[in-house]
């Protein structure tokens, strides 16, 4: 039986290595692939923003308000803004240098996926700021305002995409580029991971080394369910909660109006481990083979 789950847990990646195979995959593509999403990302935000420009519609502070938090209505849509630049630049290359679809590069898409990663990631979080609380409960303060339900509504929207650039480049477009070129899981997710936290070093050495590991799992995580549905739901759920519900002083969320701020800084290294254990949990459930005595596998 335990053979059955196992053959069944590699079917799922070898799922994601068939998407992965799809169109033309030689190394040096992805390193010209990564070059030109990057410059057609540039090339459209011309566009746009002398188009904009032209019509007065151009926000005269949006270099200052993609790096204003507190001030959700121009910074998540600022935000949101640029990375779907991004996410247009990386779906063009992927067409133009790879042959390769959008459905290639997400992999296998289940809705029910995505709302498990959701469900999931949520109950985590609000069991890990339970601990949180109960250890230093003074670091907290309710700081919902009027303004909240409007931050909700658009941190939802500029974080849904966000998010999924992020995944769609991250456990997408370069976890396939790396799984093709040594054909491994593990060093795949390591490097997928390391890449990933290299992105969040400007937010301080406990982000990168949370965004690593989170990179590393969230990998093995899309590698074993065949694409980013999980993964992307699991990822939604993270910046959302954090962004809207219970936002950390020292996160990169810090001065909206959230719910909950939490000023903690002396939790800051327990959180990242907490965090990691959390995720670990969760990625073992969805790899590790279980209920063997009914013949079932895990998603």
């Amino acid at each position: 039986m335990r053979e059955t789950l196992e053959a069944r847990a590699d079917a799922r990646a070898m799922t994601y290595l068939a998407y992965a195979s799809r169109g033309r995959n030689e190394a040096w593509r992805y390193v010209v692939g990564f070059i030109a999403a990057l410059l057609l990302a540039v090339v459209i935000s011309v566009v746009v923003i002398v188009g904009l420009q032209v019509f007065h519609l151009f926000p005269q502070d949006f270099a200052r308000d993609v790096q204003d938090p507190s001030q959700p209505a121009k910074f998540y849509p600022a935000n949101g803004a640029v990375f779907g630049l991004v996410l247009l630049g990386f779906i063009a290359a992927a067409r133009i240098v790879h042959r390769k679809s959008f459905g290639d590069v997400i992999g296998r898409w289940r809705w029910g996926l995505f709302g498990r990663g959701v469900a999931i990631w949520v109950v985590v979080l609000l069991a890990a700021g339970v601990v949180d609380f109960l250890i230093d409960p003074t670091g907290f303060r309710i700081t919902a305002n009027d303004q909240t339900p409007r931050l909700a509504a658009v941190a939802f929207v500029g974080l849904a995409i966000q998010t999924f650039a992020e995944e769609f480049v991250f456990r997408g477009y370069l976890t396939q580029g790396l799984l093709v070129a040594t054909g491994r899981t593990a060093p795949t997710a390591i490097v997928s991971g390391l890449l990933f936290g290299a992105m969040h070093i400007p937010n301080g050495l406990p982000q990168a080394l949370s965004a690593t590991i989170f990179g590393v799992l969230l990998a093995l995580i899309a590698i074993r369910t065949g694409g980013i549905a999980f993964t992307y739901g699991l990822h939604l759920a993270n910046n959302v909660f954090g962004a809207v519900v219970l936002i950390s002083s020292g996160d990169a969320f810090h001065g909206s109006p959230g719910v909950v701020t939490q000023t903690t800084p002396g939790l800051m290294w327990w959180d990242v481990g907490v965090g990691a254990v959390g995720l670990l949990a969760v990625a073992a459930w969805v790899i590790l083979p279980r209920r063997a005595a009914r013949g079932q596998s895990t998603l």
